[in-house]
């Protein structure tokens, strides 16, 4: 059998990734995290692709952006290629996705009112300072924020959560 009728319709990384939208990088980073199967090396050593691959890193791309993460999405995929019907597995981790999505939007949602409502107070403070005169409004959110003190599991919105850092993982 020649190389050329061995490598039909094969992809080099670079035409892998062009057609997926990621980086050659992501592409190997996919391959050592198990979410894409090692793909044939030709003999100068350059990875080729077979054309199910681009399928594959969609899958990929899709099942990230609901909130999967790679290590999640590799046991799965193990899963369903030793035969296994992982499907149970993978309708109890979307639920629980769906879950993380509720409770982030109810904190965006009280943020948004936070900010409102500091927004309102600093047009105030704003209307009262004559120009060049410092309204302090740094100062005056630290106030508010002692004054209003929530619960304590809250965190300020740019901190992520390690279940979050894992996502990008």
């Amino acid at each position: 059998m020649s190389s050329d009728n061995h490598d039909k319709g094969a992809l080099r990384s670079g035409e892998l990734a062009r057609l997926a939208g990621v980086s050659a990088d992501t592409l190997r980073h996919y391959e050592r995290k198990g979410v894409l199967p090692a793909p044939r090396r030709t003999a100068n050593g350059y990875r080729r692709y077979p054309p199910e691959a681009l399928k594959r890193v969609q899958l990929v791309r899709r099942a990230l952006m609901m909130g999967f993460t790679l290590d999640e999405l590799a046991t799965i995929l193990k899963a369903h290629e030793r035969g296994g019907a992982p499907c149970r597995a993978v309708r109890r981790l979307a639920a629980e996705k769906l879950a993380q999505v509720e409770t982030r939007l109810q904190e965006l949602l009280a943020l948004r009112a936070e900010l409102r409502a500091t927004l309102r107070d600093w047009d105030v403070r704003l209307d009262q300072t004559q120009p060049g005169e410092r309204a302090r409004l740094l100062e005056a959110l630290a106030a508010r924020e002692v004054s209003k003190a929530g619960p304590a599991h809250r965190r300020p919105f740019n901190v992520s959560r390690k279940k979050e850092r894992r996502n990008e993982k």
